[in-house]
This record gives C-alpha cells, sequence and structure tokens, in this order.
C-alpha cells in the first residue's frame, strides 16, 4: 500500500501550512484524498508530483466498458461506475466512454 501523509505531515515535507493545503484543497489546486470519516489526507504519488519527480499525464482518457451480451448490460452499467469511481478517486478526468456489447 502506497504511504499516505496527514495534512501535517504532508506540509512538512514540502515546506507549507496546513491552512495553505486546506485552501488549496477547496481552491483545487492541491486536492486532498477523503478518509471515510472525511479526514484529509495525502499520498506519496502526490508528493512526487508536487516535487516534478512525476509527470501529470497528458492527452485523452477515455473509459472503455464491455460485455458479450445483451443479457451483460446491467454488468455493462456496473463496469461504468466502477471506471468513473476509480477515475474520481485518482483525479482523472475522462473525456469520453465507450460501452460495448457483443463485438470483437
Amino acid at each position: 500500500m502506497a504511504h499516505i501523509y496527514s495534512p501535517k505531515q504532508f506540509g512538512a515535507l514540502i515546506g507549507k501550512s496546513v491552512a495553505t493545503l486546506q485552501r488549496w484543497d477547496r481552491e483545487g489546486i492541491l486536492t486532498a484524498y477523503r478518509s471515510p470519516t472525511n479526514r484529509r489526507y495525502y499520498t506519496h504519488d502526490q508528493y512526487l508530483a508536487y516535487v516534478g519527480v512525476v509527470a501529470k499525464p497528458r492527452g485523452r482518457v477515455v473509459l472503455y466498458a464491455r460485455v458479450s451480451t445483451r443479457n451483460q448490460r446491467p454488468d455493462l452499467l456496473n463496469q461504468v461506475v466502477a471506471l468513473e469511481q476509480y477515475c474520481q478517486q485518482h483525479g482523472i478526468i475522462p473525456s469520453d466512454t465507450i460501452q460495448d456489447i457483443a463485438t470483437a
């Protein structure tokens, strides 16, 4: 599992105050993740991106979900929801979603 940081720990790593991190979160500059109890936290990947070690991906992100038969349509919708949730949790903004039934 990736290392996670409290706002205080993350602020110390990057030389910013907790108040600054809270403001950045509200303004969308550096969005914090939220725990099930709604507490902010940051990941090591966010730290690496902040210091410029990891570049943010460029280009389009297209979600693709596929099932083999029309009877599996509910599974297709579940796949789309799961992909959208993953993107939301990881700060990814998809540009399109493709749903496919029984093509090769």
